[in-house]
């Protein structure tokens, strides 16, 4: 009730304002075109006199005319008398003839004044309508505001309800808090006594194997002793074993004595419908697999010096930049810009498993420990560790940045090392939750590799260089550089050679180069075959023959045949 009162006092205000602001405007126009029209009224009136007058004096100027004619023909002297009349009522006419002149002048101007009064209320009208249209627009708005807040303050109190009710439940649920950590309390109390008797127990049991352990390595000398003097004691002549070649079709892993630096283009062929982004041997060296902005990855079989089109595997919904194969060839691993990775099957290229959760696009994947683990990095900043057996991330690992290439490294404990855009090298060990080491150098890392036995760690830059790094000692132990090799973009992959005594990397101007591991030393540097820059590299495990891929859908095939 009260604000139904208050909202028409309100008003009132309102509409009081309102003529008092806006009629103010127009007291003085209104009383001005009265005064007008007062004047108009009256000067009409005189020139309605002024006329009646004139024509009053023109019949007396007739009349007089008539009897001066008439005294002039009977009398003479009276003439005179008669013509100082007519000129008194002629001057006097002329004098009325001037008045009503001016009468006339002066009307029109009120005429004009008039008009111009009538278009200026006319404005003032126009003005007023517009004022009322806005009063009217503002007390609609005003209105939908008061309904509005309204429905906000039963809003409000409906929050406040749920609110209420929220602290009754949160009080509620910390008197559980508090019994639960009581029982926590309880439960660790008693979990610290076991583990104590436990460690006792497993102190005991530490001191009895030891003892054993003493007892057997005792006998495991003497008969080590024995067995040397025996063999001392024994000629015995060693003879050389023959190394036969590999069968074409066998799929054990190829040992490469030495890597052979190549020369020359052994054999060109189009790799994909465009830029080619990954390529990657199989252990025994028969199969090579490229992976392509085509969305395909495509198997080729080694024979006869050059690279046969086996199958091409599809799935993959946008470009392929990364390919990996188990250790038993089974099966080949492809990450995508799609923000997935995919597992398909060598043998009949069936597509086994899609691994998505990246909310980024997976530059680098490769399969870790066995081949039911999986371990990827993204432009997200993450990496993901993936159980093939139960398809599902196992683990989540915030890098920190994004994530361009990683390795795996089990000699090191299960160690996974990946390259990031902030110029850092991160070590993480699949047993911690926290980054173990890492190490910054001067350029975005591009790709990693590491070396045959595990204890090098080959690194591709922006800044044109690669980095060969020291696991043992986590330091850059060489450097490789030359005049014209510059890094193409963010994914260009680098290599060591299967022995482990060269690195191999691809230049922005398609040219090949090949430096010495230890000494940094430029080796040799295959040019004017691509036309592009080259993208991604690799060394067959056998040591003859090297592949580099380019953007515009070459693959060249590179020996010293």
């Amino acid at each position: 009730m009260a604000d139904a009162v208050g909202w028409k006092r309100n008003l009132r205000k309102q509409l009081r304002q309102r003529n008092r602001v806006e009629c103010e405007y127009f007291k003085e126009l209104i009383n001005n075109h009265n005064k007008i029209f007062e004047g108009v009224d009256s000067m009409r009136t005189q020139n309605v006199a002024l006329q009646i007058q004139v024509e009053r004096l023109k019949q007396e100027n007739l009349d007089l005319n008539l009897k001066s004619e008439t005294s002039s023909s009977g009398n003479g002297g009276g003439g005179k008398a008669s013509n100082e009349k007519i000129q008194s009522l002629e001057q006097k006419l002329f004098k009325l003839q001037e008045e009503l002149t001016e009468m006339h002048r002066r009307k029109g101007e009120n005429a004009q004044q008039l008009i111009d009064v009538s278009h200026e209320l006319q404005e003032k009208e126009k003005l007023l309508t517009s004022k009322d249209t806005k009063l009217t627009e503002t007390l609609f708005q005003l209105d939908s505001l008061r309904n509005e807040m309204k429905h906000l303050e039963d809003s409000i109190i409906e929050k406040e309800t749920a609110y209420q009710l929220l602290r009754d439940e949160h009080q509620a649920l910390q008197l559980a808090c508090t019994s639960a950590e009581e029982k926590l309390r309880v439960a660790k109390e008693e979990n610290t006594e076991l583990i104590t008797r436990w460690m006792e127990l497993k102190g005991k049991q530490a001191e009895f194997l030891n003892f054993d352990n003493e007892e057997y390595h005792k006998k495991q000398r003497a008969k080590l002793k024995q067995d040397l003097k025996e063999a001392a004691e024994t000629h015995v002549d060693i003879k050389q074993p023959k190394i036969r070649p590999q069968r074409s079709g066998s799929q054990s892993m190829q040992i490469c004595y030495q890597a052979i630096i190549p020369t020359h283009a052994h054999y060109k062929f189009d790799a994909h419908d465009g830029e080619v982004n990954a390529v990657r041997f199989t252990l025994s060296g028969r199969i090579c697999a490229t992976g392509g902005a085509d969305r395909k990855i495509k198997l080729w079989e080694y024979g006869n010096g050059q690279l046969i089109l086996k199958g091409s595997l599809m799935g993959s919904n946008a470009g392929v930049m990364c390919v990996d194969f188990d250790s038993q060839e089974h099966h080949v691993l492809g990450a995508s810009n799609d923000f997935a990775s995919r597992v398909w099957s060598i043998a009949d290229h069936r597509l086994r498993h899609t691994l998505t959760g990246h909310s980024g696009k997976v530059l680098a994947a490769k399969f870790f420990g066995d081949a039911s683990k999986v371990v990827s990095g993204s432009h997200d900043r993450t990496l993901k560790v993936w159980d093939l057996r139960s398809k599902a991330c196992i683990r989540t690992i915030f890098a920190g940045s994004s994530c361009n290439d990683l390795v795996t490294s089990e000699a090191a404990g299960s160690t996974i090392i990946s390259g990031h855009f902030d110029k850092k090298v991160r070590f993480f060990d699949t047993r911690s939750d926290t980054c173990g080491n890492e190490i910054t150098l001067q350029g975005r890392v591009t790709s990693l590799d590491l070396s045959p036995d595990r204890t090098m760690l080959l690194s591709s830059t922006r800044e044109d260089s690669l980095k060969v790094i020291d696991l043992r000692m986590n330091q850059v132990i060489s450097t490789c550089c030359a005049d014209g090799f510059h890094v193409g973009n963010d994914y260009s992959r680098a290599v060591f050679s299967p022995d482990g005594q060269y690195t191999l990397a691809g230049s922005q101007d398609g040219s090949v180069f090949i430096w010495n591991t230890a000494t940094g030393k430029l080796e040799t540097r295959l040019m004017k075959e691509h036309h592009s820059s080259v993208v991604a590299v690799a060394w067959q495990p056998s040591g003859a023959m090297v592949i580099s891929c380019d953007r515009t859908k070459k693959a060249i095939l590179w020996s010293d045949i």
